[in-house]
């Protein structure tokens, strides 16, 4: 798995935002309100997306709906999983990243890893 595009990453952002089935006509509108943007660019980038698996989608009349298949913090997951998996040593890998965190985000760490470690059987 790699990133999404610069205009998958609108896309995503856009559908996720909505929280609920979004039609192209729907995004093209709100994108076209930024910037210049084709339609069909629109409607073959969520095409591509949908091929791709993440997005789903539901015929509406002519039109189709479109839902996220995973969530914004599952993408952000499968990419910190794929930064892990090619990044060489693991432990010098998660020794910088965790360096990189503040305080807040050091006891966040420690929570989850806490609850993680009293759900597994022991």
């Amino acid at each position: 798995m790699r990133g999404f595009g610069d205009l998958e990453a609108v896309i995503m952002h856009r559908v996720w935002d909505h929280d609920g089935p979004v039609t192209v006509r729907e995004l093209f509108e709100e994108l076209q309100a930024e910037r210049v943007i084709a339609y069909t660019t629109v409607m073959t980038t969520m095409d591509n997306l949908h091929r791709k698996g993440w997005l789903a989608r539901v015929k509406d009349g002519k039109a189709y709906r479109y839902t996220a298949t995973a969530s914004r913090e599952e993408y952000s997951a499968r990419l910190m999983r794929e930064a892990l998996d090619g990044g060489g040593d693991t432990q010098a890998v998660l020794s910088h990243f965790v360096a990189q965190m503040d305080g807040e985000e050091s006891e966040m760490l420690r929570a989850v890893v806490r609850r993680l470690a009293e759900r597994r059987p022991q």
